[in-house]
């Protein structure tokens, strides 16, 4: 019992030291009167990368990858605080459509209060779709979470680190609203990570980042049994056989990312450009 606080010391620390100086750095903008369109460090739950970079990061994969038009019609699932919007206000046209939807209503808010004043075309709405640690309080379970939006409307979606915490029935849910809302033709751009012969065996020499040791229902893995949805992998036969099962053709080759430690990647998570069909 004694080791138990040892342990966890360090991590505390670590913790309120990272929010004490982003806090600070905050303070530094606001006294400096900085009007970058970007959100205070404190306010930031979508990742340790670099902000600023990621988002401008994966624009460039919507653009050349999946083909990304100005003109076109844009769902964001999972917008989060912007992390994506941002960077795409440069690229999308007036004629150019954003439509972005969070569980978590802070991130909802401020993308309200600071994007959409400036650009009227990006609209955020929040979905009180249930899960333990962002939305505790959500009344949808997101198997039975439907997309506010009409069939055939959008002419891409995209998801970042969304089906990376999702279990295989909500993940089935969505990519067929997915499906449901893109217009035949459309595209969709979604990252994983993706179980296969390459990643298991990387996983098994134990270089991979994470550990996706424990097995639960068919097809989907965690390294947290406590807490699965912390970090959730897919074997690579179950993500083909769900986007066929909702007429989503996937480009050849899937771009499979850093996550496990391979030599060569595009990212750090697996993402996969799907455009849909009409069979």
């Amino acid at each position: 019992m004694k080791s138990q606080p040892i342990r966890f010391i360090p991590t505390f620390f670590k913790q309120g030291f990272q929010k004490a100086y982003f806090f600070l750095l905050d303070l530094l903008d606001l006294i400096k009167g900085k009007k970058d369109l970007i959100p205070p460090r404190t306010m930031n739950f979508v990742g340790d990368g670099d902000f600023v970079k990621t988002g401008e990061e994966f624009k460039n994969y919507f653009i050349k990858l999946a083909h990304l038009k100005p003109t076109d019609k844009i769902l964001d699932v999972g917008s989060g605080i912007g992390r994506m919007a941002i960077p795409l206000t440069s690229y999308l046209s007036q004629d150019g459509e954003y439509k972005g939807f969070d569980i978590v209503s802070k991130g909802v808010k401020w993308c309200q209060n600071n994007i959409t004043p400036k650009f009227n075309n990006f609209q955020f709405i929040h979905s009180n779709v249930y899960n333990k640690t962002y939305n505790p309080k959500g009344v949808i379970l997101a198997k039975d979470f439907k997309f506010g939006f009409a069939d055939a409307y959008f002419d891409f979606v995209f998801l970042t680190s969304v089906f990376t915490h999702m279990l295989p029935s909500d993940v089935e849910n969505y990519l067929s609203e997915i499906s449901r809302v893109l217009k035949p033709g459309g595209r969709c751009a979604i990252t994983f990570f993706i179980v296969n012969d390459e990643s298991e065996k990387l996983i098994q020499s134990g270089n991979s980042s994470l550990d996706f040791k424990f097995k639960m229902e068919e097809g989907c893995l965690t390294p947290y049994e406590s807490f699965p949805e912390a970090a959730i992998a897919y074997q690579e036969n179950f993500v083909l056989k769900l986007f066929e099962k909702y007429n989503l053709k996937i480009d050849s080759p899937i771009h499979y990312g850093h996550w496990c430690k391979r030599d060569q990647f595009l990212t750090y998570q697996d993402l996969i450009i799907a455009q849909k069909i009409v069979n």
